[in-house]
């Protein structure tokens, strides 16, 4: 997913269109195909939106649908999508950039994103990309969830942007106005007294379960599949507490149920479980804090935005573990 660069095949071909006037023609000529600039305007007037810095792909299909047209590669129709550094809104150059080539024509533009994030989030997310296949129908195609080797737990995935919007190449150029596709979450577990937590802690890990193992490519609308999402927390250098960087998750099906996990020194786990207050859903990031007890009892001109987080918080008060 951070190059958002999966492809599975090569299969060069067009799905023919319902009105051929709304079908891009085939080119051979490459000085026929055209190459749309890709700029930001910022609108944060409301201060709902800000300018996106990070990955951004463009991927286009036939127009007023999900069947994949492709991309001209040094003059070669290919199933590379485009492939852009965008900073503060706007397309800059790196060697690594593939822009979009295409013939003058109607076109969907279906847009995914990883933004750069401005705090520390979570170092190893995982996704399996869609396979890019000319004339496949993208709808049918999602970006999912990967499991970890060692169990049938997920990886958190990366922060994902989408957007959706009709060009027509040779008069526009390209522009989106980007929504989140994830939740965030943060988790903070405390001593009830504000003290530093026990030395015999070795370690902690959280389960969240109820969490839809994919978005659709086309509609970014989760599937009913869900799966558990597993993370570890880290100690802090005061010893007061245990966190993680904040983690990204599909949105959930239904209200998903928390598990704490915590191994001590002595090799007994002890494990707490609650379901959250509400679902976790796109563009929302939930800050949970865990105060302990006894543990130890017994047991073109582009326009590249993103919406701004809807921040919420909960507190859970840990019972004696027994």
């Amino acid at each position: 997913m951070k190059r958002l660069m999966l492809f599975a095949a090569l299969a060069l071909f067009m799905a023919s269109c319902v009105k051929d006037d709304d079908c891009p023609k085939a080119v051979v000529d490459a000085n026929a195909l055209i190459t749309p600039r890709l700029y930001a305007t910022v609108e944060n007037s409301s201060n709902t939106q800000s300018p996106m810095t990070g990955i951004l792909t463009v991927a286009p299909c036939q127009p007023n649908s999900a069947i994949y047209f492709g991309n001209y590669v040094e003059g070669k129709l290919t199933p590379f999508d485009g492939y852009y550094n965008v900073k503060n809104g706007d397309f800059y150059q790196e060697a690594n950039n593939r822009e979009i080539s295409l013939p003058a024509g109607l076109y969907n533009m279906v847009y995914w994103g990883t933004p750069k994030y401005e705090t520390p989030i979570y170092a190893n997310p995982a996704v399996r990309d869609p396979v890019y296949i000319i004339g496949q129908d993208m709808s049918k195609q999602t970006f999912s969830m990967l499991k970890m080797s060692k169990d049938t737990t997920y990886y958190p995935v990366f922060d994902m942007v989408y957007a959706v919007k009709a060009t027509n190449i040779g008069t526009e150029n390209l522009s989106a106005a980007l929504k989140r596709t994830v939740a965030g979450l943060k988790v903070i577990v405390k001593d009830r007294d504000n003290g530093i937590l026990s030395a015999s802690i070795d370690s902690m890990y959280v389960h969240v379960t109820g969490i839809s193992t994919a978005l659709n490519f086309y509609t970014a609308q989760p599937v009913p599949t869900t799966g558990t999402v597993a993370f570890p927390l880290i100690r802090s250098t005061d010893g007061t507490q245990m966190s993680n960087a904040t983690v990204m998750l599909f949105p959930s099906i239904g209200k998903p149920v928390f598990k704490l996990f915590i191994l001590l020194k002595n090799g007994t786990v002890k494990s707490f479980q609650q379901s959250l207050e509400t679902p976790m859903t796109a563009n929302t990031k939930l800050t949970l804090t865990l105060t302990l007890g006894d543990i130890f009892s017994e047991e073109s001109s582009g326009s590249f935005t993103i919406e701004n987080w809807n921040e919420q918080t909960q507190t859970i008060d840990v019972p004696s573990l027994d």
